[in-house]
């Protein structure tokens, strides 16, 4: 499961990380990683085996590698955010510096992607009906 070069190219424009100097392109790919779907066929990433104690996380062989980019974009813009958060705005010799609005373009940025990023689903399954005790306390009768 690997991300593909165009995928990192891609991210890399999502993030204005055209060159390799804050980010190797290893480190891009593993931001890419940590966000994958379902691909179109309806195969989930990885398997549980519930063979062993606790149960193991399997990759499925049938999966088509299918990645969230959005997300991954969220997540390195906010990891650059971390940079100049400790920046502050101050006035000097009649100018004013307003450095903290690199904290905030970057914290813009990252809400702007988590907000496109994909739907996060479960599936449910249904358990057995589970009986329900004839002597639980009826509310609306309560002497009953």
């Amino acid at each position: 499961m690997a991300a593909t070069a165009a995928e990192i190219a891609r991210l890399r424009r999502l993030t204005d990380e055209t060159t390799d100097e804050t980010y190797a392109d290893a480190d891009i790919q593993e931001f890419i990683e940590e966000h994958p779907l379902i691909d179109e066929r309806g195969e989930e990433p990885y398997t549980w085996d519930a063979s062993t104690q606790p149960p193991t996380k399997d990759e499925n062989d049938d999966w088509i590698p299918t990645y969230d980019l959005n997300a991954a974009a969220a997540d390195i813009w906010e990891e650059k955010a971390s940079a100049p958060a400790q920046d502050f705005d101050f006035n000097a010799d009649g100018a004013s510096y307003k450095r903290s609005q690199a904290y905030e373009h970057a914290m813009r940025q990252a809400r702007y992607f988590r907000s496109k990023r994909s739907p996060k689903t479960i599936t449910q399954r249904m358990s057995e009906k589970e009986e329900i005790e004839d002597n639980i306390f009826n509310v609306n009768n309560p002497y009953s």
